[in-house]
């Protein structure tokens, strides 16, 4: 019937209306091998029972056999892992660990591509302003950059310095020191001339 695909850096984050509607349509329930055991006890602890053939799989890799073979058979994929940034690092991880050009790469290697993807940005938002380019094409344009964002972050991982989700934090706290504005309840606007001031000020304390 459905595939919950859940996120793999927060397995935990299990959709309640997914699992509580399958429940009350006395769905039944199997696990990919990846999904962690405090994750099956929460899904089985809303009501669902295990069961063969499952109607509902769970699973936190959307290359696993299964959901595959689900996906092509035409069943829904839902959860926090089928869309989003969840399902792009998903597609990432999957393509340096079957992919032999993916796995070649390091950070040097792709500067070129990085190099190019924001050129080709840079003219998709000149053409968009001057009413010659698409939203479209813009959208498709800023998808290559994330593509290099999730491309290093993931070689990063692989070599244990950090991931994604720290590339996250570390804007998260970078925005908290320029821009503490964004985080101390501020309601009005704030005018260009504080916030210029704020981040030259962090940025000359080194943040």
């Amino acid at each position: 019937m459905t595939v919950l695909l859940l996120d793999p850096a927060s397995p935990t984050l299990v959709p309640a209306e997914v699992i509580t509607a399958a429940a009350e349509a006395g769905d039944t329930v199997a696990f990919g091998e990846s999904v962690p055991d405090s994750v099956r006890e929460l899904v089985l602890g809303h009501g669902l029972r295990t069961g063969t053939p499952a109607t509902v799989w769970v699973d936190t890799s959307s290359g696993s056999p299964e959901v595959l073979r689900r996906s092509a058979a035409g069943e829904e994929i839902r959860g926090p892992g089928a869309s989003g940034i969840a399902a792009a690092r998903a597609v990432m991880t999957r393509a340096l660990d079957i992919g032999e050009w993916e796995r070649n790469q390091d950070h040097v290697s792709l500067l070129p591509y990085l190099r190019e993807e924001a050129e080709e940005f840079a003219d998709a938002v000149r053409a968009h302003a001057e009413g010659a380019g698409t939203a479209v094409e813009l959208r498709g344009e800023l998808a290559d950059v994330l593509l290099q964002v999730l491309f290093h972050a993931e070689i990063a991982a692989r070599r244990g310095d950090f991931d994604l989700d720290g590339v996250a934090d570390s804007f998260t706290s970078k925005l908290r020191r320029r821009a503490p504005y964004l985080f101390d309840g501020t309601r009005t606007t704030v005018p260009v001339g504080r916030q210029e001031k704020l981040w030259r000020a962090a940025k000359n304390r080194g943040g």
